[in-house]
């Protein structure tokens, strides 16, 4: 940290980062104010990572615990990991936002407040005896207490706006301070109210007012006697956007359906954490992108089955409770041997659970949530960006074998975001559907014709006929085909056959997989093994781990069935295997079972993702335990 004068009597203080936590009511717009202020810090040329979290009532009471809405950024000057263990400024807008979150405080972090929503009703309503202002249970923190619906109240007044109608912008005065407080560029705040608002030009006034009172108010106050800069991380050279994944998610389908030259159906319905790629997904029919709201789950899933009979890339997606319902025309895709995505954006659960919070509970139901033996590709995207290219593997994945494929996300993904470098589009890899066009076996009598589970010799795939091709004409459904003709068959002999022929398709994935990197500079006797969206803490805390002097070894799976053919061989190396899941264990199970080593797991289902210092803790304790 270095400091230096801006103005008589303020200096400006420079960090290498911070972690700022916006909270309020679920209507103080939260999720706007952060997501600000996070579009301010990328374009900025800071490296970030934001953690949203939504209450899960879609309109709790004011002011309770379960109304709060909060919404996390780390922002830094270098590669971060993650939106950090615990927030350096909390913004409260009302005592149930500061109740809920300053726990997470460190002494010495900062709190501002929102002192005029600090009433003996809203305390009572939080959960308060006392008020915390004045009771001493602040006392290791930093507090500042500003007036904010004062202030912008007073701000709008010139506008003829009703002190009602005002309140509303306060959280656009919250995001000018905090602009200020870390010397964020204000223009873009400024041309996105305009643009966000456009329709509404009186709210556009009112916002734009209250965001350059917040900013003045910082700038000529003398409450603040220090500002900082976070200055901009050194970027590789090219066109960089901030995404969340389920955008990424939604760009990487496009891209896959462009690279093959197929048209992209997503039969979907809505479902939190993942109807935002029904709604990204449904903005570009230029790309040739249809997309089918289903009047439910299995509906969604059988019209994207559907599509893939007839020649698209069949795309569906939902949430835990979604994949209940879709596992019978999973299981068909399985049998019919038509390329299918099956995207899972996990949450808390069972049942409704937690629809907002995040969970990594889904893996076995991926594997096995099916009736017979029907094995499918599961792949998992480990960063917000990274959904692009998992969504791209995925789909090269289903068309390449004919199969469905399930990609896993979760909540945390799928709402977090981070800086993403745009890929060049000729890097893009090239998936050919291989689509047949003509008899491929000769019957008895000596004649061409076409046999719909003829395999390909490498990949065991069956050939992809498109519906109407002449001399392709063959029959699909749910009954066990004939091997080669495709005939409906019931000889049991036969059926073990498909069977087998089946699971050797999936299992001849490996083949094409890259081999699990291993990030082991000093020859560890620990590895830290991670699947899915632990891949930041367990980075952050393994390098943490390292800067204290101990050797470990890292390892992070996308593949997750098959595994990587080397995964066997990397995983008898160690003598102990850490294996940090957001569940209560479901990869340990796996690698235990399938390759015989005592995996130790690292569990927690609480609804949010690993901090860095839990896994930190948990490889110094194994470490000490090899001692």
């Amino acid at each position: 940290m270095s400091s230096t004068l801006d103005r008589p009597g303020r200096r400006i203080e420079r960090l290498d980062r911070v972690v700022v936590r916006f909270a309020g009511d679920s209507g103080d717009g939260m999720q706007v104010t952060g997501d600000r202020f996070t579009a301010e810090s990328a374009l900025f040329g800071n490296d970030l990572a934001t953690l949203p979290s939504f209450p899960a009532e879609i309109r709790a009471p004011a002011g309770t615990l379960a109304g709060v809405s909060a919404f996390q950024v780390h922002i830094a000057d270098h590669d971060i990991f993650t939106p950090g263990d615990s927030p350096t400024v909390l913004v409260a807008m009302n005592p149930a936002a500061l109740r809920a979150n300053v726990g997470d405080l460190p002494a010495g972090g900062t709190v501002i407040l929102n002192a005029d929503a600090f009433d003996e009703r809203s305390l009572e309503k939080a959960g308060y005896a006392s008020d915390p202002r004045t009771d001493g249970s602040l006392s290791a923190l930093v507090v500042y207490e500003i007036p904010m619906t004062t202030l912008t109240v007073e701000a709008v007044k010139s506008i003829g706006a009703k002190p009602r109608d005002a309140e509303r912008s306060k959280n656009f005065f919250a995001l000018g301070l905090v602009s200020w407080l870390f010397e964020r560029p204000i223009e873009p705040t400024l041309d996105f109210i305009a643009e966000r608002y456009g329709a509404r030009p009186a709210v556009v006034e009112a916002n734009t007012l209250a965001f350059k009172a917040g900013w003045n108010f910082g700038e000529t106050t003398e409450l603040f006697a220090v500002a900082y800069e976070i200055p901009p991380t050194a970027l590789e050279p090219g066109t960089y956007t901030n995404v969340t994944g389920n955008t990424a998610l939604a760009w990487g389908l496009v891209a896959a359906a462009q690279r093959s030259g197929l048209e992209l159906f997503l039969g979907s319905y809505p479902i939190t954490p993942a109807s935002d790629l029904l709604h990204e997904l449904a903005k570009h029919k230029n790309f040739g992108v249809r997309t089918f709201q289903a009047e439910d789950e299995i509906a969604g899933a059988s019209a994207a089955l559907g599509a893939a009979f007839g020649g698209a890339l069949g795309v569906t997606t939902t949430s835990g409770p979604g994949i209940d319902l879709k596992s019978e025309t999973i299981g068909l895709a399985v049998s019919l041997e038509l390329p299918l995505v099956v995207i899972d954006v996990q949450r808390g659960g069972p049942s409704t659970g937690l629809p907002t919070k995040t969970e990594q509970a889904d893996l076995l139901a991926a594997l096995y949530g099916r009736h017979g033996e029907a094995p499918v590709p599961v792949i998992a995207a480990a960063t917000p960006s990274g959904c692009f290219d998992a969504a791209l593997e995925a789909a090269r994945l289903a068309v390449t074998y004919r199969t469905p494929v399930f990609l896993l996300t979760d909540g945390s993904l799928a709402n977090g975001s981070e800086p993403w470098r745009l890929p060049e589009v000729d890097s893009l890899p090239v998936i050919e559907p291989g689509f047949a066009t003509g008899p491929n076996a000769t019957g008895p009598d000596g004649a061409a014709r076409f046999e719909p589970y003829r395999r390909d010799p490498e990949t065991l795939a069956r050939p992809w006929a498109r519906p109407g091709t002449p001399g392709l004409e063959h029959r699909v459904g749910g009954l066990e085909k004939s091997d080669g003709a495709g005939a409906v068959s019931y000889d049991p002999v036969n059926h073990e056959t498909m069977v087998h022929l089946r699971a050797a398709k999936i299992a001849g994935i490996a083949k094409a997989i890259p081999p699990i990197d291993v990030d082991d500079p000093s020859g560890a006797e620990l590895l830290v093994l991670g699947w899915g969206s632990t891949y930041g803490a367990v980075l952050a805390a393994v390098h943490r781990a390292r800067a204290s002097g101990h050797a470990v070894a890292r390892a992070h799976l996308t593949h997750l069935n098959p595994f990587p053919a080397n995964l066997g061989e990397v995983l008898g190396r160690y003598k102990k295997v850490l294996v940090p899941e957001v569940n209560l264990g479901q990869l340990s199970r796996l690698v235990r079972a399938e390759f015989l080593v005592d995996a130790v797991s690292l569990n927690k289902v609480q609804g949010t993702p690993f901090k860095v210092a839990e896994i930190e803790r948990a490889i110094l304790a194994l470490l000490e335990e090899t001692r």
